[in-house]
């Protein structure tokens, strides 16, 4: 079971849309020596779904290769093609990948036997752990608990990212399934209060920016230090927050380019974020990511 901080990781991209690897290798290391507990490569903030099959295998790879099992390397491979996810994971599988992360089928919006039959399907081609993640805001389908109860039952399903954002819905899964099936929030705006009900970590998008921070928060939060999880979460909640003033990763992405980490690149349909969100964006880096980079150097010296 992975717990903590799990990063969905950006992929960077110059401006001409073409992937950035030198940045990437670096954000990995960065990740690493903030102790983030493990990665997500080519989910939705990874822009998985923009990304060929050929882009995504060698990305994958590369980052296995340079993590070298010092942490986990979990690969969004989830598309609303069973036949397609089925390559993909296998792909991750070639690649290295410890786990695939795999989205429900967007769009074409299945019945809740036809998505038991979809991740049966994949798990009974695929050696590869895998977890689940639901999120019907973005993809028009929302897995329901007792569908995941009678998933959780497939060996090789170990857990869930829980993206709804509601409290209730993660609870019922917990009381549905076996301690050993794992619940991480996909949402860091009410991460806090599913690591206080029971959930083993968090998929973040503002890990990206603050490693070090969401490790701790993580932490302690796991380790029953309820005070101390609360404040570093209030610390984050600003930031939580405007990642989401357009659609993931469009804020993200512009603000590690802010932070001198990566391009500005972004694939189409995506845009860079629009220019009326900058100042507030940038004002937020400098209240929140500034002053924990600030922080870590001091405690280092």
């Amino acid at each position: 079971m992975y717990k903590g901080s799990i990063v969905a990781l950006v992929t960077p991209m110059q401006a001409d849309g073409s992937i950035d690897k030198k940045s990437l290798y670096d954000l990995v290391d960065w990740h690493l020596a903030c102790k983030t507990d493990a990665l997500v490569i080519a989910g939705t903030t990874g822009e998985g779904c923009t990304l060929t099959s050929e882009e995504q295998y060698d990305i994958i790879s590369t980052v296995v290769s340079q993590v070298a099992k010092r942490i986990p390397v979990i690969a969004g491979t989830g598309t609303l093609s069973t036949q397609h996810t089925i390559e993909l994971t296998l792909n991750a599988k070639k690649a290295g990948a410890d786990a695939a992360l795999i989205v429900t089928p967007y769009y074409n919006k299945p019945t809740q036997q036809g998505l038991y039959e979809h991740y049966k399907t994949i798990t009974d081609k695929v050696a590869l752990p895998v977890i689940l993640y639901n999120v019907p805001g973005r993809t028009a389908c929302d897995m329901l608990p007792e569908t995941v109860e009678r998933l959780s039952k497939i060996n090789s399903i170990i857990g869930i990212k829980e993206a709804t954002g509601k409290l209730d819905r993660a609870v019922e899964i917990m009381h549905r399934t076996d301690k050993k099936f794992a619940i991480y929030s996909g949402d860091d705006i009410t991460a806090h209060e599913l690591l206080m009900h029971g959930a083993q970590g968090v998929i973040s998008v503002t890990a990206n920016l603050v490693p070090r921070k969401m490790h701790d928060f993580c932490n302690v939060a796991l380790t029953d230090d309820k005070s101390l999880a609360e404040k570093i979460n209030t610390e984050l909640m600003a930031l939580h927050k405007i990642l989401f003033v357009e659609a993931n990763p469009i804020p993200v992405k512009w603000a590690l380019y802010e932070m001198g980490r990566i391009p500005q690149g972004i694939r189409l349909p995506l845009l860079p974020l629009d220019t009326k969100h900058h100042a507030s964006l940038k004002k937020v880096l400098d209240e929140t990511v500034v002053m924990h980079e600030t922080q870590e150097s001091t405690e280092k010296n």
